[in-house]
């Protein structure tokens, strides 16, 4: 706990510090302790002030290699080093999860505790599915690093630095609502190829994605209502803006409903 009469320090100010953390492991521990600490009431939710990295954002090791989408190769999943593959590449974005989550975090003061919180929690998740990740791949006789990587998730996180809705609406409710749509086929893919450890560690990612979309739908809604703005317009328009990849199906439709889509969002889909 804070002392007596001092300010508890701010919550946003030590989630940045969790962000430059370069080493997996520590990243991961960190976020942890970050946890048990606002549980412990040692932490205010945001401190409101304007705060400057003193490092390099996000920090991550020096593997794995990052490079284009198209380069990080593929292998058989009837192979261990096929599946080793994909789960790296699984692992990757998890760790890639942990820096957006603790960087919605930081990076946008004057939300209401609620935001804060909300965010800390899927740090805390995607840091277990990444340990998960990287545990099982141990087991297939890899590392974390060990293959290639791209940087296609924190590219959009890049972009959005400047406004809160954006964000929301490209990150979580675009880039991490397509995990929805991909992991069952993935799931369906390693369970085939005789790795039920690997499938049943899908099932955790599935059911927290879930609530990380909803999360992320929760609070553009939000910020569309405190701006006058209709959701389903402003998305469209800020997809554009942006950059946002094209939509394409097939779609986890239940899914994507109990993360808060709406009918309405679920029947524009392409």
């Amino acid at each position: 706990m804070a002392a007596e009469g001092a300010a508890p320090p701010g919550l946003r100010a030590r989630a940045l510090e969790c962000l430059i953390e370069a080493d997996p492991e520590t990243k991961v521990a960190a976020v942890a302790a970050l946890v048990a600490a606002v549980l412990a009431g040692d932490y205010t939710p945001d401190e409101g002030a304007a705060l400057v990295p003193a490092g390099t954002v996000p920090g991550r090791p020096v593997r794995p290699e990052l490079v284009a989408p198209r380069l990080v190769g593929r292998r058989s999943m009837l192979t261990r080093e096929g599946r080793a593959m994909l789960v790296h590449a699984l692992a990757h974005l998890e760790f890639n999860a942990i820096n957006l989550a603790l960087d919605a975090l930081w990076r946008f003061p004057g939300m209401p505790p609620d935001y804060y919180t909300d965010w800390l929690r899927v740090a805390s998740e995607e840091s277990l599915h990444f340990s998960l990740l990287a545990g099982h791949l141990r087991v297939l006789g890899q590392e974390y690093g060990d293959f290639p990587g791209h940087d296609s998730l924190w590219e959009m996180v890049g972009k959005t630095c400047g406004d809160a809705l954006a964000r929301m609406a490209l990150v979580p409710r675009t880039l991490e609502a397509r995990g929805l749509d991909a992991i069952p086929q993935l799931r369906a893919k390693l369970a085939q190829a005789g790795d039920p450890e690997a499938a049943a560690i899908l099932d955790t990612l599935l059911r927290d994605e879930i609530g990380h979309v909803e999360i992320g739908n929760r609070w553009y809604n939000y910020l569309c209502r405190q701006r006058g703005l209709d959701p389903l317009a402003t998305y469209t328009e800020v997809a554009l803006r942006y950059g946002a990849p094209i939509l394409r199906g097939p779609f986890n439709i239940e899914a994507r409903r109990q993360a808060g889509f709406t009918e309405l969002e679920l029947r524009a889909l392409p």
